[in-house]
């Protein structure tokens, strides 16, 4: 059966457009209407780059559109609420980027919002889309580790090692009040509790500003950009690029997490180890194809990416054979394609994280600012 074509528009193309309209293009099902930025010459620029067919100098012009089914939201933080919110307002399903705003109020608001709509609303979490987290998560669900007690691993970068860098993220007006725990740790909570099937209730978080002091260069402050090399301006920065947070879980299990975006050589090392009694598992985002089974009483396993050896849950987000390496983008756009089955369907597939779940995620950061500012205290997790 021919499935009705789907109408979706970008609002914000920066670093992280290209793979939302990448992985839509894969579907095959859907019509990109156009793109929306702040300005309309901006916004010709990168439509003609994303070769979109249509631009907008303004999101409420894209909003108006009708061909327009559904809105995915990748502008800088600060946008988040009001874009999403003006979406919703529209009656269009909404795809943001993390977070789904700066603050638990926002977000609150944000679901109340899609919740009274009836929108199908997703943050991209876009790790879950991963076959081997897939088959990790469906090993814990059957018990082949046995009881999960202890959680840890990092996420590790080193792209605000130069104080010469300097991104709007590190604007708290922009980025909000968390730097490295909000844009990366955030991945990583996530991760965990879709791993374990277990929420994070309680956190002890200790922060730290390794670069106080960046040097602004006039020009873009895209995400991941570097400045000319002209004048510079000294910037005080308050934001954490480091951060190291004990970790209580709902089942019991504790955990230990290790943040930073100034660590020398790192370019993407998010790592996550699931430990139980009967076995450990190991997840490296840079060699994502492969998931690490430890024993105790036999050798440990590497299980290599295989359809024909993962748990059936797994199986779909696997798309070539066996030793055929799949990436980031892969992964990227499995969570794309579950989210669009969710709003054709209404079932929500493993790696939808709603904007319930994104509105958790913004709760643990800000559990984690509370600790911080209260000495390194355990604070509890507000329930949402």
């Amino acid at each position: 059966m021919i499935q009705k074509r789907i109408g979706m528009g970008l609002v914000g193309p920066g670093f992280i457009a290209p793979y939302h309209i990448d992985a839509v293009r894969r579907l095959g099902n859907i019509d990109v209407i156009g793109i929306a930025d702040e300005n309309l010459d901006s916004a010709r620029r990168k439509a003609e780059q994303l070769q979109a067919p249509r631009f907008y100098g303004s999101y409420k012009e894209l909003l108006a559109n009708p061909q327009v089914d559904v809105i995915h939201n990748t502008t800088p933080n600060f946008l988040h609420f009001e874009v999403s919110l003006a979406a919703i307002e529209a009656g269009k399903h909404i795809i943001s980027e993390k977070p789904l705003a700066r603050t638990v109020s926002e977000c609150k608001h944000l679901c109340d919002a899609a919740k009274q709509a009836g929108v199908v609303n997703a943050v991209t979490f876009n790790y879950r889309g991963n076959p081997q987290v897939q088959q990790a998560r469906a090993m814990v669900a059957q018990q082949e580790i046995g009881t999960v007690f202890f959680i840890y691993g990092q996420y590790v970068q080193d792209w605000l090692v130069d104080p010469n860098v300097y991104s709007w993220r590190l604007d708290p007006a922009k980025g909000g009040a968390s730097s490295a725990l909000a844009d990366i740790g955030s991945h990583w909570c996530d991760l965990a509790q879709h791993i374990s099937g277990s929420r994070i209730v309680s956190v002890l978080a200790e922060m730290t500003t390794v670069v106080s002091t960046r040097y602004v260069a006039h020009g873009s402050q895209e995400a991941f950009s570097k400045g000319q090399t002209e004048s510079r301006t000294p910037v005080s920065v308050t934001g954490e690029d480091l951060a190291s947070v004990l970790l209580r879980f709902e089942n019991g299990a504790k955990g230990c997490l290790s943040v930073g975006q100034v660590m020398q050589g790192h370019k993407n090392g998010l790592m996550i180890e699931i430990n139980g009694l009967a076995g450990s598992l190991r997840w490296h985002q840079e060699q994502q194809n492969e998931l690490w089974i430890g024993h105790n009483n036999r050798p440990n396993e590497i299980l290599t990416k295989d359809a024909m050896q993962f748990s059936p849950s797994a199986r779909p987000y696997v798309h070539l054979p066996a030793g055929h390496q799949e990436g980031w983008s892969d992964a990227f756009s499995n969570t794309i394609s579950d989210i669009y089955h969710f709003i054709r369907t209404g079932e929500q597939r493993p790696t939808v994280c709603t904007f319930e779940d994104g509105l958790q995620i913004c709760s643990l950061i800000e559990s984690m600012l509370k600790s911080h500012q209260s000495g390194g205290v355990w604070t509890n997790v507000n329930s949402t």
